[in-house]
């Protein structure tokens, strides 16, 4: 690519009159329809008053048979989440929503696999449920999400869930013994390895700086097995220096493959004096072998207004949040990213591998200290 590229795309039709673009200066174009989901869409499919909630958001997206699947993480009244389905035939709207939540702490009448301790799991989901995301592997799909325990402040356990029909499922409970907070997987094996992205929760004093500020890979012989073995090293981190990364990253979609190697769309955290405001950034893994990877030092996508539109009376839980659990490939290229909106509602925003690559060519961050490594002054 030459040195300042012009690179631009121009989609129409994201919505009724909508016309818009995409470039490196803007990565990300947001659907002009968003909110694609919010809690009053839940709370018209979900009549019961026990199982009406505040928020919908953090969902993992999948096409599965002639729909685009979505599996969306919601809080109840009482401040446990629960995880939601929710069906499109275009990804974008007119989404139906299954009568009841998919996904709830787990009881003793659940589906479990071979040698899992259901009173293990039971207790350590009775916190609540969140944050899917889904791999397809031939015909089953893993979700990950993250399980809380009750009573213990923090304790969160990712677990493994798996369906082929998203209307049973089958818990293999935690992938590790270890406290962690976000976990996808890479849709092939890479020889007799399946890979996966790790972001470590064991710290307990503000949720910044640390484990919090590095992504790790792991492999297994079999997803099912939850024998991951982590790479001693991580596979890239932040150092707390200036940068929209700085104090916490965690893996977000699943990776999407492209003729330029593996998109990943990860979440960054820079700490400010008003609070910890989450960006998207993207990383480039090689075709076959994730451990080679550039890094954007320049995230695709800033919180604003746009992505909270909540009325007057409507909760908002955390605001400066975009966060996303799912993306998927759209056609010539382009890249559907489903993000939650300041942890509140579902929006969707529009992006392609051309420009996303090119960020992490042009703009690349050192992956050891998350410093960037191109010149600044754009010379």
């Amino acid at each position: 690519m030459s040195a300042n590229p012009k690179i631009e795309f121009t989609f129409e039709a994201l919505a009724d009159g909508q016309l818009g673009r995409i470039s490196l200066e803007h990565p990300v174009l947001r659907f002009a329809g968003n909110p694609i989901l919010t809690c009053h869409d839940v709370n018209r499919a979900w009549r019961h008053p026990a199982l009406m909630v505040k928020t919908t958001h953090n969902a993992g997206v999948v096409r599965f048979q002639d729909h685009v699947v979505m599996l969306f993480r919601a809080h109840l009244r009482n401040g446990i989440s629960v995880i939601g389905l929710a069906r499109s035939r275009d990804g974008l709207g007119d989404w139906h929503i299954d009568p009841q939540p998919a996904l709830v702490p787990c009881n003793k009448d659940d589906r479990y696999a071979e040698g899992v301790d259901p009173k293990q799991l039971i207790e350590n989901e009775g916190g609540g449920v969140e944050d899917p995301r889904i791999t397809q592997v031939d015909d089953t799909y893993y979700i990950t999400y993250s399980a809380y325990h009750a009573t213990l402040k923090d304790r969160v356990r990712v677990s493994l869930a798996t369906t082929t029909d998203f209307a049973r499922f089958c818990r293999h409970g935690a992938v590790c013994d270890a406290d962690m907070r976000n976990v996808v997987i890479f849709p092939k094996r890479f020889g007799d390895k399946y890979v996966g992205l790790f972001r470590p929760n064991d710290r307990h004093d503000g949720g910044v700086g640390g484990a919090f500020a590095a992504i790790r890979l792991a492999t297994t012989g079999h997803l099912e097995s939850n024998h991951w073995v982590m790479a001693d090293k991580p596979l890239f981190k932040t150092a707390g220096g200036p940068s929209a990364f700085s104090d916490k990253i965690g893996p977000g979609a699943p990776p999407i493959r492209t003729p330029y190697g593996w998109i990943n769309i990860f979440h960054g955290v820079r700490n400010t004096m008003d609070g910890n405001p989450y960006v998207l950034g993207v990383a480039l893994h090689d075709l076959d072998d994730p451990q080679i990877v550039k890094v954007s030092a320049i995230p695709i996508l800033f919180p604003t207004r746009a992505d909270c539109v909540v009325s007057d009376n409507d909760y908002v839980h955390v605001p400066n949040v975009v966060f996303t659990c799912g993306a998927i490939p759209a056609d010539g290229g382009g890249i559907l990213i489903y993000y939650g909106g300041s942890d509140t509602v579902m929006n969707v925003g529009w992006s392609h591998a051309d420009v996303l690559a090119a960020l992490c060519e042009q703009f690349p961050m050192d992956v050891e200290t998350g410093r960037p490594s191109y010149d600044i002054r754009g010379r």
